[in-house]
């Protein structure tokens, strides 16, 4: 290979100061040699004519870096954010110009709201054609600003070794985030002397803010003095690497413990001071008892909507302590008491030092109350329904007798709350589902991307019968690439979530939620998937214990109830501590269970 002398030495690479020994190569060269000088080993991408030499030098680089081919560039996006959110690391994904960069919006902006690390790479047509509105440009910088943490367009190859290294440094540090560089046609083919330095700082960003003493102190003195208090975690604990210094933290204070969608598998479900989740349709206790607290603590989440519902009315008797790394997320939504900035990696043990040892047995006691009263109006039905048909908290709860310790990744709707609800998990980063911007058609290219960061662990996608459609020429990656993702499409014929809304809130009008779906066992048929179909409750352990013990990719497709619906939910407009547990507030009807 050519590029065998180029990549033999990266420490040279990676040695500013070596101009002596710096290989001359193209523009495009020097962006695999980047990403390789980063750590990277898995792209995921689609060529097309404005980033062909690019592919083209991959070529040249095939032992040192895998490209994995998707079926469109939404496939590439969501498999980047996948890797991502299972390996801890920077995902990569490569797209060309116009229809190309466009397609990976979508999958961009969901990083970009629920912070996941991101270096997104698309051609541009040569330089000098930049606003003549030559074939497949687009400016994709504008396009893509409001949901990227920095974007850039690189015209000289000279620029490119800078602009990667700016690039993983922001996408990964401090609140991590999707970034994008445009690269025109030119720069990738010019030549530069290499020498490639990684970025450690820049100039007036300040990723990590550093924790105030008395912000830790007054804080510490709330926690010290609380009656019933109340932890709310997000995925800042996960991002930061901070799990166990979370538990240290938690387990000396002695509180319950509520997690939000995306801080799920921070901390063992298992963990006694867990009393479940947070949200729309989360737990009946944490969210009720949110407004009952005293002292809440919130640490590396952000007070989205979903989790505070209506804000006149959001946990007004409590003094709050916010922990968080991004001086934004502070006061934006919720006024608090105490802003404890910075890392939770670094604040939390500082914090952890200031506490007393505290218990809360008679606070414990109304979260276990509120809890019997969920798991007998709601989570019984849900696990041991008396109808025929099966309910899709069955499906879950089988998968947890059979596999606490796999990766599961969720699309959007229905099952999503269900899966979130009710999956059992024992180590942290064992779930992947879209919270921001609520994707349908994020999980399979989003397993895809799981199942290359951890081929170690087993990984089950969870995804509705809409959803799947939207990505599912994603199955070709599964059949090219022998990979081994088990899918369960949790299949009722409707856009479940839409429809639930319907019945609830606009007078049972069914609008557009039917669907007349394929042969799904067909369709896995033509991409050499195994697969098999099941509608009969007696038959789903044997079902679900097939495809987890299958060698390959595997798709469980579950005929579900079809017009069921997830409780409890926060009607719109409510209290967190208004959960309805089974009554349409529009009409005092309580709903059957169908």
């Amino acid at each position: 290979m050519k590029s065998a002398s180029i990549t033999s030495d990266l420490t040279t690479i990676n040695d500013p100061l070596a101009a002596e020994k710096a290989p001359t190569v193209t523009g495009a060269e020097s962006i695999i040699l980047s990403l390789l000088a980063e750590g990277v080993t898995q792209i995921f991408g689609y060529p097309g004519g404005a980033i062909m030499p690019t592919y083209d030098a991959l070529m040249d680089f095939e032992e040192q870096i895998q490209h994995i081919l998707v079926r469109h560039e939404q496939g590439a996006v969501h498999a980047a954010q996948g890797y991502a959110r299972a390996s801890g690391k920077v995902g990569v994904c490569l797209a060309t110009s116009g229809p190309g960069a466009t397609n990976l919006i979508t999958g961009i902006a969901d990083a970009y709201l629920d912070s996941t690390p991101l270096v997104c790479i698309t051609g541009q047509v040569f330089a000098h054609l930049l606003g003549t509105d030559a074939f497949q440009e687009i400016d994709i910088l504008d396009i893509s600003i409001p949901v990227t943490k920095w974007n850039i367009k690189v015209t000289q190859a000279s620029q490119i070794p800078a602009a990667v290294a700016k690039a993983f440094y922001i996408a990964k540090s401090g609140r991590p985030g999707p970034v994008l560089i445009d690269i025109t046609k030119n720069a990738q083919t010019e030549g530069l002397t290499f020498a490639y330095q990684p970025c450690l700082q820049l100039f007036s960003y300040e990723p990590y803010p550093q924790p105030n003493e008395l912000a830790l102190v007054r804080a510490a003195s709330l926690i010290n003095a609380a009656k019933k208090p109340l932890v709310l975690f997000g995925q800042g604990v996960i991002l930061g690497a901070a799990e166990q210094a979370f538990l240290a933290f938690a387990e000396r204070c002695g509180a319950p413990l509520a997690a939000t969608i995306l801080g799920l598998s921070a901390i063992p479900t298992d963990h006694p001071q867990y009393v479940g989740m947070l949200g729309m349709h989360g737990n009946y206790a944490p969210n009720t008892l949110t407004n009952e607290c005293d002292v809440l603590i919130a640490v590396g989440m952000r007070f989205d909507d979903r989790v505070t519902s209506n804000l006149a009315y959001y946990a007004k008797q409590a003094q709050i302590i916010h922990l968080e790394i991004d001086p934004s997320e502070i006061n934006k939504n919720v006024a608090v008491d105490v802003a404890v900035l910075g890392d939770v990696k670094q604040t939390l043990p500082a914090l952890t030092k200031l506490l007393d040892v505290n218990q809360h047995p008679q606070w414990f006691a109304e979260f276990h109350r509120l809890q019997a009263t969920e798991q007998n109006k709601i989570i019984n039905y849900d696990l041991k329904p008396q109808s025929d048909a099966i309910n899709m908290a069955e499906v879950i709860e089988c998968l947890n007798q059979q596999d606490e310790n796999c990766i599961v990744v969720t699309d959007v709707g229905q099952h999503q709350m269900v899966a979130c609800r009710y999956a059992k998990f024992k180590q942290s980063r064992s779930l992947i589902t879209s919270g921001g911007l609520g994707t349908m058609g994020f999980c399979l290219p989003a397993a895809i991307g799981a199942k290359f960061a951890r081929p170690d662990r087993q990984v089950v996608g969870i995804v509705g019968d809409g959803g799947v459609q939207m990505t599912i020429q994603e199955l070709g990656v599964l059949m090219q690439h022998q990979l081994p993702v088990k899918m369960i499409i949790l299949n009722n014929q409707f856009l479940g979530m839409v429809r639930q809304w319907q019945e609830l809130y606009f007078d049972k009008r069914y609008a557009s939620t039917a669907m007349s779906n394929p042969d799904f066992g067909r369709i896995a048929d033509g991409y050499a998937i195994s697969n098999a179909r099941v509608s009969n409750r007696e038959q789903l352990a044997a079902a679900v214990q097939t495809m987890l013990s299958h060698s390959g990719a595997y798709i469980l497709e579950v005929m579900v109830a079809q017009q069921d619906n997830v409780f409890p939910i926060i009607t719109p407009g409510a209290s967190v501590a208004e959960m309805c547990l089974g009554t349409a507030n529009d009409n005092s009807e309580e709903v059957q269970h169908e």
